[in-house]
């Protein structure tokens, strides 16, 4: 495997050295793991676009109470 060296600021590397699950766990292991999480953590362009058009209805005031949830659910409420 083809190897790089990166600058990292002090502060970094001690960040990087508190998230080993490991001793002997490399930082390109947790840099690879960070960068997974951050992919599986992504919205997707549907989700995104459903976000906006929710928020744009909560705008409009087209939103239920929290009682007309409870009661569509049948939960009661105390």
């Amino acid at each position: 495997m083809e190897k790089t060296t990166i600058q990292l600021n002090v502060g970094t590397l001690e960040k990087l050295k508190m998230l080993k699950k490991y001793e002997r766990e490399t930082y390109d292991e947790i840099v690879c793991n960070l960068v997974d999480d951050a992919l599986e953590e992504s919205l997707t362009d549907k989700e995104i676009l459903e976000i906006q058009e929710a928020l744009e209805e909560v705008k409009k005031g087209q939103v239920y109470s929290i009682e007309e949830v409870a009661k569509e659910l049948g939960v009661l409420l105390k």
